[in-house]
């Protein structure tokens, strides 16, 4: 490449208190479908009112901080960013300047480390809604005074992909966290992007900043990046200058647009917070702090690699979820007392990752269709080991299985009593399977002959016959065997 592109992200995370960053009022996270219900004269800016930090807030951002391996400050404060826009009833908006809670971090991608420069906390603002049609503008403060956590990247990005994949680990790390559910198409995780370009051989940071905004998912961080390279490209390709700006992504068109030039921090006219006193922590609540950290999602996919013997894709599905981790612990567990207490006759590292296999294909796959969680899931550890043994040991074919876990996803019913109640039970009577194993060589004469021919795909279609003749219940391994030995 003849340019390079440096890429710093600014990460806004609405925090899920009870309440907003200064007062009373309840924290919807501005989800509310009526606006402004959860509103007060603090967080509407009403003259005489004064902000109350938000305990929960502060504690939410150092835990941040620490998961991210950053600093946490022992002397902080809240400033005033100064500037005018309908949304900010105040006319300035409390966030933090020069003492950020938490900085000089860093967070690993595929193996690269990221730095974090700083993670600070500040009051979100309110909405606008432009009504189609009509000349004016409604203001909507059910957000405003919501806690906001703003992430600051070192510029050590350095491609779009590098940037989604940071933002996805961001979101983790929240969920685990349990400090934010951090969805970007519901606002609660906002991401901007500072991109330059440098020629090779030169200065990495000579080139000129853009900040782009408005990007609502993880595939639109990855395009706008991918589109505000190729736009730098051709305009300094054609000798013209690239512009200190703040740009729009427009997801319609794909492109991004100009908004304004760029602020910088003087524009603003920070000044300490008046109505808030500076914080002072004590390095024994630091470390209390760090006691409160549950096993982030790094830690617990090493542990899972080396406990259970998966690989590492299936780990990092596995992990991605917290809920759905936790729920495959539980299930080894049962697994594991299962076949030592001699329930099933099983190799404990084939259920395992049977286990893991089922998870990640079919349980997945019915979150997916029904949108739910694994939060959500009905079927208990214990029932889901169970039809891993069932499945393992040879009781069901993998084609029942998935019938049975269909039904068990709906109901969370015991797999053993859908097995019977559905007639579904692997066919054990050796002899029967061979009478139809005959039948089917003596009604499929042109397969037999063309699989004597040398053409293994007629060996499947005799497979299946044997499996639609069985109603699913033979064991597909068993009739395969049969049917070679049959026509040797």
């Amino acid at each position: 490449m003849k340019y390079i592109p440096v890429i710093g992200m600014e990460v806004h995370v609405e925090l899920k208190t009870a309440s907003k960053m200064f007062c009373d009022s309840k924290n919807g996270l501005g989800l509310e479908r009526e606006p402004n219900v959860n509103i007060c004269p603090v967080c509407t800016g009403q003259p005489g009112t004064l902000p109350v930090p938000n305990r929960q807030a502060i504690e939410f951002v150092q835990l941040a901080g620490l998961a991210m391996n950053c600093e946490i400050a022992l002397e902080s404060k809240f400033d005033r960013k100064n500037y005018f826009y309908p949304d900010l009833p105040k006319g300035y908006q409390i966030s933090q300047y020069d003492q950020p809670f938490c900085k000089n971090g860093k967070l690993k991608i595929n193996g690269k480390e990221v730095g974090i420069t700083r993670i600070h906390l500040e009051e979100d603002t309110g909405k606008l809604i432009h009504p189609k049609g009509v000349d004016y503008t409604l203001v909507d403060f059910n957000r405003a005074g919501v806690p906001l956590m703003e992430l600051v990247t070192e510029p050590d990005i350095e491609s779009a992909e590098e940037a989604r994949l940071f933002c996805q680990k961001l979101q983790q790390i929240c969920r685990y966290l349990e400090i934010s559910d951090a969805d970007m198409e519901k606002g609660m995780m906002r991401c901007e992007v500072n991109l330059s370009l440098y020629k090779k051989g030169e200065d990495k940071l000579s080139g000129t900043k853009v900040e782009v905004k408005n990007i609502n998912s993880f595939k639109f961080v990855e395009k706008a990046i991918a589109y505000e390279i190729e736009r730098q490209t051709e305009l300094l390709e054609a000798g013209k200058k690239v512009v200190q700006e703040t740009r729009g992504y427009d997801s319609n068109h794909g492109t991004t647009v100009s908004q304004r030039v760029k602020e910088s921090a003087h524009d603003y006219r920070y000044f300490p917070e008046p109505d808030i006193p500076p914080f002072k922590f004590t390095k024994e609540y630091v470390e209390e702090l760090k006691r409160k950290l549950p096993e982030l999602p790094d830690r617990k996919a090493e542990r899972f690699q080396k406990e259970y013997n998966l690989p590492v894709d299936d780990v990092a599905i596995l992990v991605s979820d917290k809920h759905l981790a936790a729920y495959f612990e539980e299930v080894i567990g049962e697994l594991k007392e299962k076949i030592s207490c001699g329930e099933f006759e099983l190799d404990e590292n084939k259920a395992m990752k049977l286990a893991a296999n089922y998870m990640i294909v079919e349980i997945r796959k019915h979150l997916i269709e029904h949108s739910h969680s694994a939060a959500d899931l009905k079927i208990t550890p214990e029932n889901y080991a169970e039809l891993i043994c069932l499945v393992g040991s040879g009781k069901i074919n993998s084609s029942a299985a998935q019938t049975v876990l269909a039904e068990m996803y709906k109901t969370g019913g015991d797999p053993s009593q859908i097995i019977e109640s559905k007639n579904l039970a692997q066919m054990d009577d050796e002899g029967e399977l061979e009478k139809i194993v005959g039948e089917v060589i003596a009604n499929n004469e042109k397969s037999v002959a063309d699989y004597k021919a040398g053409k293994k795909n007629a060996l499947k279609f005799l497979v299946g016959q044997v499996m639609a003749k069985t109603k699913g219940k033979a064991n597909p391994k068993k009739a395969q065997e049969m049917l070679k030995n049959k026509l040797k």
